[in-house]
């Protein structure tokens, strides 16, 4: 590790350290840019991610989408390009060398946008890539993440400008990395992976809808055996197993937060068979639903 990128590692651990006393995700006062701090390894920790570039500066993640590992560290980053149902985990922590990192979430006009305004070379886009991605960080990169993290110092006034201007450098130092043409491919109109995104939109708004594969190809524009083919290479899942995990997620999160019992909840997400319901729970997450339930509010207490 050069000199430079050092300096920027531990400028950037230094500014995420102050700005987040304790541990979880914190909003500052960049539109879009968290701050995580985490003082311990954790359990998994199930979610959609949205898409977003997390830079790590102090130690290490692993992030599971389907059966792909994503583990990453000190000067490296992740990439989603769509959203994502992942678990992730913190596997390296401690209170003397918690772990950090910088999320900065985008969306696809802000990608559009640097695209529109870059001299990129044309790149061929038959063969679809993967939605996630790891990549060290080169030295220019963590320059604009360290410019961007400067301003929650006392320059508040200059926050509207800047930060605009350092996120789409950051965007751009992406798109132009050995993976960038992943985070192109979800942004361009007619490309396997634009339409995928839109099949992956609309099983997230009806998560709890049954629906057969040849509806999706029907919205893709694709044959029922294309649909399958790219909506895996893109998600490391099938449409079903997608699915799957959102209502899952979805039935855990209610679980939590409401009185209500597992068949209810099973109903609530679009399970037909409280028994399925619970088999697939326990095999998501290791307990059946009451006992999971029982063991996280024990860890909150």
């Amino acid at each position: 590790m050069s000199d430079g990128v050092h300096e920027h590692q531990h400028e950037l651990a230094r500014r995420i350290d102050r700005y987040s006393n304790k541990d979880g995700v914190h909003s500052t006062a960049i539109p879009s840019l968290f701050l995580i701090r985490e003082s311990v390894v954790t359990e998994p920790i199930f979610r959609v991610n949205e898409p977003s570039f997390c830079i790590v500066v102090q130690g290490q993640k692993e992030v599971l989408l389907g059966q792909d590992r994503f583990r990453y560290g000190p000067g490296s980053y992740i990439v989603a390009t769509v959203d994502l149902p992942v678990s992730g985990q913190v596997i390296q922590a401690s209170s003397q060398t918690p772990y950090l990192a910088l999320k900065l979430e985008f969306t696809s006009r802000e990608i559009l946008e640097v695209l529109n305004h870059s001299d990129f070379p044309a790149r061929p886009h038959k063969t679809t890539r993967r939605a996630m991605f790891v990549s060290q960080a080169e030295p220019s990169l963590l320059d604009a993440v360290v410019r961007l993290a400067r301003l929650l110092e006392d320059h508040s006034e200059d926050i509207p400008l800047l930060a605009p201007l350092f996120k789409k450098e950051i965007l751009y130092k992406v798109l132009k990395g050995p993976h960038g043409i992943a985070l192109e491919q979800a942004t361009m109109e007619g490309s396997h992976t634009y339409r995928i995104r839109d099949v992956i939109k609309y099983i997230m708004n009806h998560a709890d809808q049954n629906f057969r594969i040849e509806e999706l190809a029907v919205l893709a524009n694709m044959s029922a055996a294309s649909l399958h083919r790219h909506f895996k290479e893109v998600t490391a899942m099938s449409p079903i197993q997608f699915q799957k995990q959102l209502r899952l997620q979805e039935a855990r999160r209610l679980l939590l937060s409401q009185s209500t019992d597992a068949a209810e909840v099973a109903f609530q997400v679009g399970y037909e068979s409280p028994s399925q319901f619970s088999r697939e729970y326990s095999r998501m997450f290791g307990l059946p639903p009451r006992e999971d339930i029982k063991r996280l509010r024990g860890m909150d207490q």
